[in-house]
Parts: C-alpha cells; structure tokens; sequence
C-alpha cells in the first residue's frame, strides 16, 4: 500500500468526537489531542506514524507559527501545516499561555488539513426537532459586557459565526470583531 493510500485510508475511516465544550459559543469541539488518539488504531494497522512539529517563522508584527502534520511509512512522507499568530496582547494569560494556546490551535488545524477533518456542524447539531428556535440576544453596544467577551473569544481564535449564532449583532460591532 503507498502511502497515499495509507493516509487515504486514514481519511475516510476516521472518527473522531467532538468532546470538549466551549461555554461562550455554546458548542462542541475536537482538540488535537482528540485528533490524535483517534488516529493512534491506524499507526500499527498500516504501519505509519504521524509527528507534529513547530516552528516560530515571524516574529516581525506578531509572532507567527508554523506547524507542521506529518503521517509517514518510514520511507515516504505527507505533509499539511497551518499558521497561527500569537496574540501578546491577550489579557488574562502569560506569555507561555499565549504560545501554547497558539500551539494548540495550530497542531489542531494542521491534523485538521491532514486528515481532512470537516469542522461543520453536522444536520443534529442543526436540527431543532420541530421546536421552534430560541430568540437570540442582541449585542448592539461596545458598553455591553458581552462584547468585551466576543472580542476575547474571537483574539483567542474563536470564529465570528459562534458569536453570530448567539447573537444578533448590531453593523457597526460585526464590523469591529471582523477586525480582530
């Protein structure tokens, strides 16, 4: 089997829960540690190994990291990364945070790219089960206190549609997290 098809294989078959949950989003989510050992029943069975490596590439701006998946058969080898920024301007969180939040979140999309995981919501999560939905809350304001909580989550690389499925957000606040 070449490697191609090892790593093919490892696409198609894989599973992996979402089992970690966000409370300000409100939804689940898979980690790279969940990634990992989900795939740890294929390394033996088709005879590869799958190693992550980083590396800072700028650090002009803000400090960009390179993370690097790898699945390889110990002779030939498949490659995915990702970048990912550093936000020193985090509050709440020492430098050392700050990088291994960083670092978490490049491992997990670079598994992501490698593996081709698909991050949508599947039709349960979406599904009301004929209820009707639930009204969402407006945000509207910079002096509401949920938008120094939207604008935390998005720095800490939280996605704006989370924001945007809890809340009905005024022009001019969509506008401003879109720049974050």
């Amino acid at each position: 089997m070449t490697i191609n098809e090892k790593l093919a294989t490892i696409q198609t078959k894989f599973k992996s829960k979402k089992s970690r949950f966000n409370s300000f989003g409100k939804y689940y989510f898979r980690s790279a540690e969940d990634i990992l050992e989900a795939t740890k029943p294929y390394l033996l069975e088709l005879g590869v190994s799958v190693t992550i490596n980083e590396k800072l590439v700028d650090n002009h701006v803000m400090p960009i990291m390179k993370t690097t998946a790898t699945v390889s058969d110990g002779e030939n080898a498949i490659h995915a990364t990702a970048l990912v920024g550093v936000d020193l301007n985090q509050k709440g969180m020492q430098t050392p945070q700050q990088f291994g939040s960083a670092s978490s979140y490049g491992k997990k999309y670079a598994l992501g790219n490698l593996f081709l995981i698909d991050d949508t919501q599947d039709s349960d999560a979406v599904n009301t089960h004929g209820k009707a939905p639930k009204a969402k809350n407006t945000l509207t304001s910079k002096k509401d206190p949920a938008f120094a909580k939207a604008k935390d989550y998005i720095k800490a690389g939280g996605k704006l549609n989370a924001i945007k499925a809890k809340y009905a957000l005024s022009k001019e606040i969509e506008a401003e997290l879109n720049t974050l």
